[in-house]
């Protein structure tokens, strides 16, 4: 029997319908690197967009209601949601985190422990962060400058929306479930379920049964409960991978999951609050600007959806030939995503800016809503290019073992590159300076988390050169397959 074989025997797990062995070659190590980051950002952005793109569809109709506080209701609701999805996200990211480390390992039921162990710290902080907000919900909308019956119709929004925070939260848990398995189309299909189904229900509620506003908001629901449905259809029903553990494994898992989480939550909790002075600054204009800044904030997504979906795909590819000590490799696979990142946000730009008037009339907007949105459309833009680099090197310093990084530049982005931009902008220029200041944040801490970034490579290849020669052989990629990175498969 050869060693491949015996290895398939000994270490193979079967999961779903796929097949993970300790002979597994790692998937990154070898090929161009650009390919690899096209062809992973090109897989992930799919699901994402599509949530974006019903996002959008949802202002698109309450557009057509021809009320502009409807909008600029929806905007302020949209800040604070944003706010209660990043938990979310931070520790989907820890789920997803100690699922692959332990498949990589080789220790299935443990992986499904762990994944039971994260729904329940999943559901217990959201539900916390709901009932610490939901009563507070007037107050805060009018720190973000509410008012009238715009802060009403907002407030009324989210009375409907924000108990299901912990049911998105969850079906977003198993999305890292999937993506730790290395089940990519399943994951998509999470959320590209969730989008249909909030495609086809908005209308419907919204027109067909004239609930305006409100349809929108059960809409929201209704999409969570389908996206929740499909993903623990995935991870329990197809690939087994959901164990709820008893109080010792549930305490024991809590340590690696928050150590893990927090840093992520922190790193994500960054935007919101960028976010959330410039609606801040934007409402001082009046229900008009803040209506144009929501139509800019469906538009972003939607837009630069592929650059959001980049800083993921970097990941796994930095990760393995990390483990690989393939720090050429590295390097050349940055320069291939700011590559990317460069052209694709320039032909966006250009795209954005040629249709910059149809797309303002699309979403009904007038007045200065409409200058903001052609403004945007023109001008701001193509600072995305800045953005996208800092969202590509914080992949880098997540999956290289500098998480502080990722979390100060994001931090420094979002307060340092918003605040006095964004306050100067509008105190001298408007509302559109509001828009200029968030832009020229972005080129300053881009340009220096990107040479951070390259500098941070140089040094760990100068600390591990001495190393590898005196390896012989050469090491082999630690990865254990192409879907956990290789300083994951060095943790015991």
């Amino acid at each position: 029997m050869s060693r491949a074989i015996a290895a398939r025997k000994i270490g193979g797990e079967k999961t779903g319908t796929m097949t993970f062995t300790s002979s597994h070659p790692a998937k990154f190590v070898t090929g161009s690197t650009m390919r690899h980051v096209i062809v992973m950002t090109a897989t992930g952005s799919v699901g994402l967009v599509a949530i974006f793109i019903v996002d959008a569809l949802n202002l698109f109709y309450i557009s057509l209601l021809g009320i502009q506080s409807l909008a600029a209701a929806v905007g302020f609701a949209a800040t604070l949601l944003f706010f209660t999805i990043s938990f979310a996200i931070g520790f989907t990211i820890a789920c997803s985190a100690l699922v692959s480390r332990a498949l990589g390992r080789g220790d299935r039921p443990e992986a499904a422990r762990l994944a039971g162990a994260s729904m329940v710290f999943m559901a217990l902080v959201t539900a916390a962060v709901t009932l610490a907000i939901w009563p507070f919900l007037h107050e805060l909308l009018a720190l973000l400058g509410a008012t009238g019956e715009t802060l009403t119709l907002s407030a009324r929004f989210l009375d409907i929306v924000i108990p299901s925070t912990p049911i998105v939260a969850l079906g977003m848990c198993t999305t890292g479930i999937l993506r730790g398995v290395g089940d990519a189309r399943r994951a998509m299909y999470v959320t590209l379920g969730g989008g249909i189904a909030a495609a086809i229900l908005d209308p419907i509620l919204i027109f067909g049964l004239k609930l305006g506003l409100e349809g929108a908001a059960i809409s929201t629901v209704l999409s969570r409960c389908v996206l929740l449905a499909i993903g623990i259809y995935g991870a329990h029903y197809v690939h087994r991978l959901i164990a709820l553990p008893d109080w010792k494994r549930l305490v024991a898992a809590a340590r690696p999951f928050f150590s893990i989480g927090l840093p992520a939550l922190a790193t994500q909790i960054a935007t919101p609050v960028g976010n959330a002075f410039v609606t801040a600054e934007i409402a001082r204009f009046g229900d008009d600007a803040v209506a144009g800044w929501t139509i800019i904030g469906r538009i972003i997504p939607v837009a630069f959806g592929v650059i959001f979906s980049l800083s993921g795909a970097v990941g796994p590819i930095i990760g393995q030939n990390f483990g690989a000590r393939r720090f050429d490799r590295l390097t050349q696979t940055m320069r291939d995503s700011l590559t990317v990142t460069i052209v694709y946000v320039l032909a966006v730009w250009a795209l954005l800016a040629l249709l910059s008037v149809p797309i303002a009339s699309l979403f009904g907007a007038t007045g200065l809503a409409r200058e903001l949105v052609i403004f945007f459309c023109v001008f701001v833009a193509g600072c995305f290019v800045f953005d996208g680099a800092i969202f590509v090197s914080s992949a880098a310093f997540n999956n290289l073992g500098y998480p502080t990084y990722s979390t100060v530049f994001n931090w420094a982005r979002s307060t340092l590159g918003i605040i006095p931009f964004a306050w100067v902008g509008a105190h001298y220029f408007g509302a559109n300076g509001v828009l200029a200041g968030r832009g020229l944040g972005a080129v300053i801490f881009g340009v220096v988390s990107m040479a951070v970034c390259f500098r941070t490579l140089a040094g760990i290849r100068e600390r591990a050169l001495p190393k590898k020669e005196e390896a012989s052989p050469p090491l082999p990629p630690a990865a254990n397959s192409p879907f956990s990175t290789g300083k994951a498969a060095t943790l015991p």
